[in-house]
């Protein structure tokens, strides 16, 4: 079954479509944090963006320079974010957020930790990423 994404690529939902390519499609996103909020997603559905193959996973990346330079443009916004956090739709997704403060992006869950926690952890995923 085709992912809502999938269904708004093939052209059977309407988008409000900023941006296509032969990897990628870009929208605006419909329940935007701020004006200018855009989707960016490759044209293969993968739920996790750990399985995205290539070039689709770069090309995501790549068309998100010229979109966040043209959302600056048009909002006026001082600062351009992004997050990946796909829980709403299973077919990855790029949130490219137009910001003015930090703020606009709440990152209520985070805090302070000990210098050996980020120790370990640093060690942890070191390893990880060599094995």
């Amino acid at each position: 079954m085709s992912s809502l994404f999938s269904k708004i690529i093939k052209g059977e939902i309407p988008s409000f479509k900023i941006y296509e390519d032969e990897y990628t499609f870009a929208f605006l996103d419909i329940n935007p944090i701020n004006l200018g909020h855009t989707l960016i997603v490759p044209k293969v559905e993968h739920d996790h963006c750990l399985d995205v193959p290539e070039p689709y996973y770069s090309a995501v990346f790549k068309a998100a320079v010229p979109i966040g330079k043209a959302i600056m443009k048009a909002t006026s916004c001082k600062r351009i974010g992004s997050v990946i956090l796909g829980f709403d739709v299973p077919h990855f997704h790029y949130h490219v957020l137009p910001l003015w403060d930090s703020s606009d992006v709440s990152f209520k869950k985070a805090k302070s930790r000990e210098t050996h926690e980020m120790e370990n952890i640093q060690k942890s995923i070191v390893e990880n990423l060599a094995s």
